[in-house]
């Protein structure tokens, strides 16, 4: 997930540069909102592995 992330990130600099500065916060606000999914997931899937529970 984090290798898409920075892909669309580097995408849309290039192809949005001059956009809007409230379209280029949206677009980060959901690249960090997908970061952060992937962190968790990382972490529970380390957890789950040491037997260790999410909760």
């Amino acid at each position: 997930m984090r290798a898409l992330v920075a892909s669309i990130r580097a995408d849309a600099e290039g192809r949005y540069g001059g956009a809007e500065p409230g379209w280029r916060s949206g677009v980060e606000w959901t690249l960090l909102w997908i970061e952060n999914t992937a962190a968790q997931l990382t972490e529970r899937r380390g957890a789950d592995s040491q037997g260790v529970s999410p909760e």
